[in-house]
């Protein structure tokens, strides 16, 4: 596998950058492992303490003019003041139960919030025992303006990223386990339906997000494994053995990093793959401008790279 060309690291002052946000000024937020919400110009630029919210802070979203949505994983969905941080709870219960594993959202012109929680059986950290035991339990929720939640799709395998297209026709969402994307139909004569988007990834698809050319950009952290799809096969029982399996003895996702971007039909006309020497585990994707910044779930660094011109296929 070859190196991508091109890229640079952008440390972030501290553990795990696992989704990125680009505002209009060009600067990238993300939230770190210790709670904190950072946010830096970029390379060499002075790295800011945006807010610390409670949970772990995963997908980020701009939520009005001068607030910040977080998916704050086992707490919920908060908000945080770009300007002065203060932190306020938006919602952390669905039906009179705790969120378990609120991951990622998208936010409409008029502040309804499409967002994913991911399993209602395990939270996050145990994302691993959640694909090994096929809890299908992942389930992409919407909250309206006047705080009214309903599930859209449900019966997921990890409910991971999510993106509303441009026209708002529609809204993405990410099936991790199932390596492929679903949408919900928001307009039209199919508004309420739902359907297989795009299927069979080489990879499983972690944050989605809307870029400014109008694509759907999708993070790879890991191509498919032929040992978790294996386990995935087997008997009910042997799957909870495997799931009981510590992290830190499970294999390792290979090194390679992954992005792809799709239309409206589902076409892939994007794609970086690679491998970034002191980055691996890419878990978010944000393009702006022409430029795509990098999230992820290990290390203590962004990255940043200009969007490639090639079209699908192709590998750097």
């Amino acid at each position: 596998m070859v190196h991508l060309a091109g890229v640079t690291l952008v440390p972030v002052g501290g553990p795990a950058p696992e989704d990125v946000l680009v505002d209009g000024s060009g600067r990238v937020y993300t939230g770190l492992a210790d709670g904190r919400v950072v946010r830096t110009a970029g390379p060499g630029a002075t790295v800011e303490t945006a807010a610390r919210v409670p949970g772990r802070p995963l997908g980020l979203e701009f939520l009005g003019d001068d607030e910040l949505l977080v998916c704050a994983s086992d707490a919920g969905l908060v908000a945080i003041s770009v300007t002065g941080g203060a932190v306020r709870t938006v919602l952390d219960r669905v039906d009179g139960r705790p969120v378990l594993a609120c991951n990622n959202a998208s936010v409409g012109a008029d502040g309804t919030i499409w967002f994913t929680d991911s399993s209602t059986r395990y939270p996050v950290p145990r994302w691993r025992t959640d694909l090994v035991r096929r809890t299908a339990s992942g389930r992409l929720l919407r909250r309206d303006p006047d705080g009214a939640v309903t599930e859209l799709l449900g019966g997921l395998e990890f409910a991971n990223g999510v993106a509303l297209a441009a026209d708002g026709s529609y809204v993405a969402v990410a099936e991790t386990g199932a390596c492929r994307l679903h949408r919900v139909w928001l307009t039209g004569p199919r508004a309420g339906s739902a359907e297989v988007f795009v299927d069979g990834l080489d990879g499983y698809p972690d944050n989605v997000a809307l870029g400014s050319d109008g694509l759907v950009w999708v993070a790879l952290p890991s191509p498919r494994s032929r040992l978790l799809a294996g386990v995935q096969r087997m008997p009910s029982a042997l799957r909870a053995a495997v799931g009981a399996v510590p992290d830190r003895a499970q294999p390792r996702p290979a090194p390679t990093v992954s992005v792809v971007a799709v239309d409206d039909s589902g076409r892939i006309v994007h794609e970086l793959r690679g491998t970034v020497p002191g980055f691996r585990m890419l878990t978010g994707v944000r393009e702006r401008d022409g430029v795509l910044w990098f999230g992820s779930i290990e290390g203590d660094a962004v990255a940043t790279v200009p969007r490639p011109a090639q079209s699908a296929g192709a590998v750097p």
